[in-house]
């Protein structure tokens, strides 16, 4: 069972699926493994962890149980704001690797800007000229958390994940990532799962229109502005729909009535506050032992 997916080219040149599968919440037992093993089965190659998430060695296990070469696999993790510095964030990446059970990731990226991540953007881009990660990116980071990277910097981020969905459209951010051929990778595309997008009045003319749930016709939005997305279930239906996106395309009066759907609203809090806030790192470094 394998659908078409699409892949977009970082400024390296390297190729990344760009549907993608999400494994944020989804716990490490029987519910991990159906939902990944289900996921592998309808063809998803690109997985999306993080050391936060706790579930690094329950996806290497499932990759490895599929059998299918490593290289058919897209795989990327993330360094937590506690390992952020030059040493812990070398230190970090081989911790990751060995979770895993990988030799190299296909994508790094730091979670979070927070403290120290000029340093960990040093270790990050060595690993990369090592060899130890084809593409090298950031996540949650705004404009001015960029603008400072980049002034230190000798590579540039390849990729930034940040919420988006029709509801938190990213549009001026998204306009500076084009603007520095840094791609847009998409968490939370769904808006996470939230009722009231799922039920919107529009999407579902949308959706009736091409014979398609919302959700497709949200992923689909997102595939038409060149978005990587990394859409999570543990619902088999839903994963295999989440990957049938590349049989139909939204018109540009449909894509201008999607746009037209921002409010600005965030389903979870500003990547500047409540996740870098010193307290909570040391607890989350006490939960990801």
């Amino acid at each position: 069972m394998n659908f078409i997916n699409n892949e977009i080219e970082a400024a390296n040149g390297v190729k990344i699926p760009q549907v993608g599968f999400g494994v944020y919440k989804l716990t490490k037992g029987k519910d991990f493994e159906s939902a990944v093993g289900e996921a592998i089965r309808v063809g998803y190659r690109h997985f999306d962890t993080a050391k936060i998430y706790g579930n690094e060695e329950s996806l290497g296990r499932e990759i490895k149980k599929s059998q299918i070469a490593r290289e058919k696999f897209f795989i990327t993790s993330k360094v937590w704001n506690t390992d952020l510095g030059y040493k812990s964030t070398k230190k970090a990446f081989e911790q990751t690797c060995k979770n895993l059970k990988v030799e190299y990731l296909d994508m790094y990226l730091i979670h979070f800007a927070a403290p120290h991540y000029l340093e960990a953007w040093k270790a990050i881009e060595e690993l990369y000229l090592e060899g130890r990660v084809k593409i090298i990116g950031v996540a949650n980071f705004e404009i001015q958390h960029l603008e400072k990277l980049m002034k230190y910097s000798k590579i540039t981020p390849m990729v930034n994940q940040l919420e988006t969905h029709p509801e938190f459209q990213q549009n001026e951010l998204h306009n500076y990532l084009i603007e520095h051929q840094i791609l847009h990778e998409a968490w939370a595309p769904l808006g996470q799962g939230n009722i009231a997008l799922l039920e919107n009045p529009e999407l579902k003319k949308i959706a009736g229109n091409h014979n398609k749930t919302v959700a497709q016709v949200i992923l689909r939005w997102h595939i038409q502005r060149d978005i990587i997305i990394i859409p999570k279930s543990s619902n088999p239906k839903r994963i295999k729909e989440n990957f049938q996106l590349f049989d139909f395309e939204l018109t540009s009066e449909e894509m201008d009535r999607i746009n037209q759907l921002n409010t600005g609203r965030r389903y979870s809090h500003s990547p500047t506050g409540y996740m870098i806030n010193p307290i909570y790192n040391r607890l989350m470094k006490v939960f990801i032992k």
